[in-house]
This record gives structure tokens, sequence and C-alpha cells, in this order.
């Protein structure tokens, strides 16, 4: 089935299914008829709107063919996003250091006011970026606005990425910069997450430490993870061309997984840990969005862990791509989710 994306205007998206397409009223695969999706108004507001409205990102269906075309890009977007943040950092009144954790670069981000009760709590932060995206200062963004929002204190791990250092280099980073915290660190008092890749690090490192008998936290938040990196899962199909961020795992997205994974198994929890084992997990919570196209990455993680009778909650925004829920950092359902973050992390988390 062929597509393409139209845009007749900013509060438009719409995608057309080429002649053939029918309603199927027989059992099995589905073929849409051609249609409009015009941006929800209700329950919206017209800062996220305009996230929701926005043409397809530009970037989704490059395929960069060697390590050399993955860099370039890696740096353009990098770049792109590293001049947003001295201003974002002013804003939220947030501080960020650089330093070195268990050998592994990272950065510390702290809010220029710390609320007593989280005086003694501490959150471990894993980016976003398909495993190959926003490397250094620029894969800080999200622990700003979570520390802005939800005054905590962060450490944001600053991975090993390919085309360099594929699997299992960020899982190293991240667990080592994880052993070195807990030594001087209540476990009891902290948390880690992340969106996408992130998210997905952030459900794995748990797995991993499990499996390592290493201290759990006390709460995770995998912000619409990357659970999944075989296509699998209903919204791979159903929000395909629909999610304007990652638009179609066809796209970059694909190629990411397999360069990260360099010929391991997809479906190892490690990489896809929605194929893991959800017993003795800490309290959770998920986020994601109607137009997202890991909406079931993060459904199914929610019922792996109510099925193993782990403390889950799972929020889910009218309207919204891949991870919009963190686009503008003015918008009020930024301010939402990371208020829902931050009481999730005060309920769960020891003072």
């Amino acid at each position: 089935m062929k597509t393409r994306f139209c845009a007749s205007a900013l509060l438009t998206l719409a995608f057309v299914i080429l002649p053939g397409a029918s309603y199927a009223l027989e059992s099995g695969i589905r073929s849409a008829p051609a249609r409009e999706i015009p941006v929800p108004t209700a329950d919206v507001s017209p800062a996220e709107q305009a996230l929701i409205g926005a043409p397809l990102q530009g970037v989704w269906n490059d395929h960069p063919k060697d390590a050399a075309a993955w860099k370039k890009l890696i740096d353009s977007r990098a770049e792109a996003v590293a001049k947003t943040l001295p201003d974002l950092r002013a804003r939220l009144g947030v501080k960020v250091e650089p330093a070195k954790i268990g050998g592994v670069n990272a950065f510390i981000v702290t809010p220029d006011s710390i609320p007593d009760a989280n005086k003694g709590r501490l959150l471990v932060h894993v980016h976003g970026g398909g495993y190959v995206f926003f490397p250094g200062e620029s894969g800080t963004r999200e622990a700003i606005l979570m520390a802005g929002y939800g005054k905590f204190k962060i450490i944001s791990v600053d991975y090993r990425m390919p085309p360099d250092h594929p699997y299992p280099a960020a899982m190293d980073d991240a667990m080592a910069v994880w052993k070195e915290v807990v030594k001087t660190n209540d476990p009891k008092k902290m948390a880690i997450f992340g969106t996408s890749t992130g998210g997905g690090m952030t459900l794995a490192m748990v797995l991993r430490a499990r499996k390592e008998g290493l201290p759990l936290p006390a709460a995770t938040a995998p912000g619409t993870p990357w659970s999944d990196m075989t296509k699998t899962g209903d919204t791979f199909f159903t929000n395909e061309m629909i999610d304007n961020i990652l638009v179609s795992n066809d796209g970059w997205l694909g190629d990411a997984a397999k360069l990260y994974a360099n010929g391991t198994d997809l479906k190892d929890p490690q990489l896809s840990p929605v194929y893991g084992d959800y017993a003795g997990f800490p309290p959770t919570i998920l986020t994601s969005g109607t137009r997202d196209l890991f909406l079931s990455n993060t459904v199914r993680v929610h019922r792996k862990l109510r099925q193993a009778g782990v403390v889950s909650d799972l929020h889910v925004f009218e309207g919204q791509s891949h991870a919009q829920y963190a686009g503008d950092p003015s918008a009020p359902e930024t301010k939402e989710h990371f208020g829902e973050l931050a009481a999730f992390f005060d309920k769960h988390l020891a003072k």
C-alpha cells in the first residue's frame, strides 16, 4: 500500500491512499480509504495543535549510506538542538555541568531551587534519538525540562553511540553510571527516566540491573519507549505517515535499529525490552500520544507490567505524535507531562 503526505495548511494533517484502496469487510488485513485527518482542537492547546499539524519531519526518510553520512546527519541535528539550550536553561533556571561518572561522560543537571522533599533524591536520565542522535550536550534537553519543571537533581548519561560504538556500548555506559551512583546514593530515592530510545534503555537497564544483582530504582518513567525494534505492534502500521516525527519504521529509524544492533537479534530484550520478564519491576509511568508510531510499544509494555503485578500508569495525550509531550517547552501539555512524572516520583521515591 503506497501513501503520500498532503498538507494544505498548518492545522490539517492528512494522508491519501492511492487508487485501489477500499473498506475491507472480510477478516484479516484492512485497506483504509483515502481520508483527511484534521488536527484535534478539543482539549488540545493551540501550541500543541501547531506541533500536531506540522509537516512530516524532513529527515524521516534519510538513509545514510555509510558512517560518514551518519555522522554528518548526527552533527547537523545535534547542532540544531544545542542552539536552543542556553535559552531553555535560562528560562527554567537550570544549570548543566559536564562530569565523568564510572568512566562515562555525563552531565549534572541542577535546578536553581530544590524543594526539601527532593534534596536527597536523584534521577538518572538516558536521552532519546534512535541510539544515534543527540550526543553531548544536545542530549540534555529532556533532563533540563525535568529539572526545571520537576525540581530534581539529574544525571544525564552521554552514552556512546553508532556508527563508531554499536550495541552494547550504550547499555554498558548507562549501567556503568548506575553502578557508580548507587554506591553513594540510596536507590530507594532514585528513578531512571528517558524518552524513545531513552525509554527503551530505561526498561533494559532495570532488566540488566536485576540480572546482575544490582539495586533497582524506586521508580521508572519510560516515555514512548522504543521497546520493540522489529516493527511489531499495531501502530507501526496504523500510525505510519500520521506520526509526523518518526513517520515510518521504513525511514532512518529502521536503519538505526540495524546499525545499533550490529547483528544482534532485534528481539533480544536488551534491544527490545518488551520481550523481557517484568516480574519485580519498580512502579512505572509510561507516556505516549494517539498518533505516536510507538503507541503500541508503550501499550504492550504497560500490559506486560500489569500482568506481572507491577504498579504502572499509562498516560496518552490526544493527537500527539512521537514524544510531542516535550516538543514545545511552553505548551501546557509539556508542563502537564513533567508534572505527572514529578508527582509519580514523589509518590514512589523515599524522602
